[in-house]
């Protein structure tokens, strides 16, 4: 798992409503669970709190609609209840105003039993109603029996959620295995959308930093309470799935709310200027919620992520001219007014042309080639991350951008951007940038007070 920085440590979350103090009412086992899981819980020392499930339902409706604010109960005036709904029609951490934290995690199943998996996939459910609404998954690091380890790890005891949201996804690998074979007996119910990414030019893709089975996205505004929420359901998961990869990320890259400021990533330009906000119910069905009739019934509501972690190659970049960074990316590095405007949400304008009768934005600039309008039309809700995670062997920064980026089809949307990016058009940014690590994953819809992640698929 990556190592916190200490920066990241140290920072936390001022909002203090919905702190873990404790226990939760009488502890409960979550349904359906094999003998297998059971023992496997046990030998965590697992017992997960009946009240998780009904701390967050009064808010279930406030998801309902679109999750674009902080919580229900929020007014002007009054102070941020600092909690995401867990429950609603979609899965929060999508359509949520991105967090300022993010703890994304990949797992291989190592159980081929579909009862195991269910029962996980219930597990994980009350685990994370339970740390949304800011409770710990258990009877809390306090109390117990001493004679086996505490239910919940502790370290967010005392931390308020800082509106944590978690996230799943279901990988191509959890349908079917590398020789086509039906895992769980659910292949024929694999979505075409669901179809593994092609090569791109230019990937230099680490396989142990790409793919899994399942995906959970934590973001969250205190970094010790994403990574607490990972590690707890990696504990769950014992016995059924393994971290494959993980990744942390600081300083989110996107806007995704009209509310918020349009961040810098590490090469120190605005990004994510143009990005769809979540307040575009319009945009949103069009482009990131899946419909009814565009495939299996099952992800009506849900919504694809296409993970991609890009290296950016800092020390040639830090020594490139403004005037050279700016024609790459197509952008002034000041203010982020497309070149040729004056301000940040100026029109992109593609055809001026400076004095010389040259485009003011060049061919090759960035902003040009992943601009919609030359993408026949794909865009994309990107919440993508900034990370640095120390140093190579050469003593080079290993920083960059993890990508992350919800759809309606990764098909006609993320691989149409993506091939114009990396293809024949040679964006310019390609000089300064690697992908290292790649996923796709199926985003089910959200969750009622009962229901599990994945409830559509497998229920």
């Amino acid at each position: 798992m990556s190592q916190m920085s200490n920066e990241q440590m140290n920072e936390r979350s001022t909002g203090m409503a919905a702190v873990r103090t404790g226990p939760p009412e009488e502890p409960a086992v979550g349904r359906g669970l094999s003998r297998r899981a059971m023992l496997g819980l046990l030998s965590g020392g697992v017992v997960l709190g009946a009240g998780g499930a009904t701390a967050v339902a009064s808010v279930a409706a406030a998801a309902d609609r679109g999750q674009a604010g902080d919580s229900a109960g929020d007014s002007a005036g009054a102070a941020p209840t600092r909690l995401v709904p867990f429950h609603g029609r979609y899965q929060a951490g999508i359509a949520t105003p991105a967090q300022d934290r993010l703890h994304f995690a990949a797992f291989d199943l190592t159980t081929t039993r579909r009862a195991d998996l269910v029962a996980l996939l219930r597990t994980w459910t009350d685990a994370a109603a339970s740390m949304c609404a800011g409770r710990d998954i258990g009877t809390g690091a306090v109390r117990g029996p001493a004679q086996l380890p505490p239910a919940d790890t502790g370290e967010a005891l005392g931390l308020a959620p800082a509106k944590l949201t978690l996230t799943v996804g279901f990988g191509t690998s959890l349908f079917t295995d590398a020789a086509g074979r039906d895992r769980f007996g659910i292949a024929a119910r694999r979505p075409a959308q669901l179809a593994d990414l092609p090569a791109f030019a230019g990937d230099a893709l680490d396989p142990q930093r790409s793919g899994g089975d399942l995906c959970v996205q934590a973001c969250c505004d205190d970094p010790q309470v994403a990574v607490h929420a990972i590690r707890n359901l990696a504990r769950l998961a014992r016995g059924s799935a393994a971290v494959r990869y993980s990744q942390l990320g600081f300083g989110r890259t996107s806007s995704t709310s009209t509310s918020q400021q349009t961040p810098r990533n590490m090469m120190g330009f605005k990004d994510g200027t143009a990005n769809l906000k979540a307040e575009d119910a319009a945009g949103m069905n069009t482009h990131v919620w899946v419909q009814a009739g565009d495939g299996p019934d099952w992800m009506t509501g849900g919504s694809y992520l296409v993970s991609r972690r890009i290296r950016m190659l800092i020390e040639p970049w830090d020594s490139t001219p403004l005037d050279e960074q700016e024609r790459i990316i197509g952008r002034r590095k000041g203010t982020g007014a497309p070149l040729g405007a004056t301000t940040e949400f100026d029109t992109l304008d593609l055809a001026v042309k400076g004095a010389d009768g040259a485009p003011l934005i060049d061919p090759n600039a960035h902003v040009r080639l992943a601009h919609t309008s030359t993408n026949q039309g794909a865009t994309l809700l990107r919440r993508g991350y900034s990370f640095v995670d120390g140093t190579d062997h050469l003593g080079r920064l290993d920083a960059g951008l993890f990508f992350l980026a919800y759809q309606r089809d990764p098909r006609s949307q993320f691989v149409t951007i993506n091939r114009h990016l990396a293809g024949n058009s040679r964006d310019a940014l390609n000089e300064y940038i690697q992908h290292v690590g790649s996923g796709l994953f199926a985003c089910p819809p959200g969750v009622r007070p009962g229901q599990f992640w994945g409830h559509t698929l497998f229920g």
